[in-house]
Order: C-alpha cells, then structure tokens, then sequence
C-alpha cells in the first residue's frame, strides 16, 4: 500500500510498522534478535511493528540502522536544494529562519510630520 497524504497518522504508523516487520522477516531475523542489534527491549519492537502511538522517533531509527534501512532516509527527507535564483540572492548564505508574506497596507492618509 502507498502512503497517502489523506491517511490518519495511525494508519500511516501502522503501514511503517508493517514494513518494518516484513523487512525484518526478509532478512530472517526474529523480534529478539533485531530488538538487541537495535538496542530496544523485544516488547517496544513489538509496539513499533504494530504501529503504537506510544513508539518515539530514537526508536524508530535504532530499528532502521539494524534493518539498514537508514540510507533510504534520504530519499524520505531529502536535502532541500536552493533555486539559483535563490543562491543569488543570498550570495552564499544560508537562510537561518523562514520570512513572513509581507502585506502592504494601503491608506488613504498620507503621512506628515505631527506637530
């Protein structure tokens, strides 16, 4: 199944988890055996192959790197790449916080020095 934006975070957790079990099983290992190359207790693998709520990310990484699943990270989360509009504009910068859409507010008052 693919992952679709529209999916609710338990199914997508429950999609994750089920990969996460068929690779382990593609690779011959059983639960104990990848929970102590992840470092993770055999119950808290069992969470994560279910698609609990309650699993943390660290965990979720651990699994990965003893799947050797960490390289397709990138594919997941890939290195954002500046326009070369962009580069030009930062002159080799890089951007440190997101800018707000600026809104110009028209008013019919013109300005003057208060007196």
């Amino acid at each position: 199944m693919d992952i679709k934006p529209e999916f609710t975070d338990e199914l997508i957790l429950e999609e994750i988890g089920k990969r996460l079990n068929q690779t382990r099983l593609a690779q011959n290992l059983t639960q104990a055996q990848l929970a102590e190359a992840a470092g993770i207790s055999k119950r808290t693998l069992e969470r994560l192959e279910a698609g609990a709520t309650s699993t943390q990310l660290p965990t979720f990484i651990r699994a990965s790197r003893a799947l050797g699943l960490l390289p397709s990270f990138d594919k997941a989360v890939p290195q954002p790449q500046a326009s070369p509009i962009e580069l030009v504009k930062l002159r080799g910068k890089k951007r440190k916080r997101a800018s707000q859409k600026r809104t110009q507010k028209r008013t019919s008052k013109k300005w003057t020095w208060s007196e």
